[in-house]
């Protein structure tokens, strides 16, 4: 038979700290996010089409290319009406 431990009544949590036993990756943050039932599924059936995988890393990515494709196309935007007002 095992012995037991007596149990405190009372516990002192003054020098607790909340958060994650293990801290996340550098560069990551957590949150909480409301995504269309359907979107997720996509992005999950392309991950196990893949063959594996993390659906929210393949979703990241797509919010990076997102994101890049936008720059480039502001930058492009920006040097034609450069060059145009040049040429006029």
């Amino acid at each position: 038979m095992m012995e037991t431990e007596d149990v405190q009544e009372e516990y002192d949590f003054t020098r607790g700290v909340q958060g994650p036993v293990v801290p996340g990756p550098t560069g990551k943050t957590r949150i909480t996010i409301r995504i269309d039932d359907d979107i997720l599924e996509w992005f999950r059936q392309r991950v196990e089409q893949q063959g594996g995988g993390n659906y929210q890393t393949m979703m990241n990515i797509a919010l990076r290319d997102y994101i890049d494709q936008h720059a480039l196309e502001d930058m492009l935007r920006r040097v034609v009406r450069e060059e145009m007002r040049k040429s006029a």
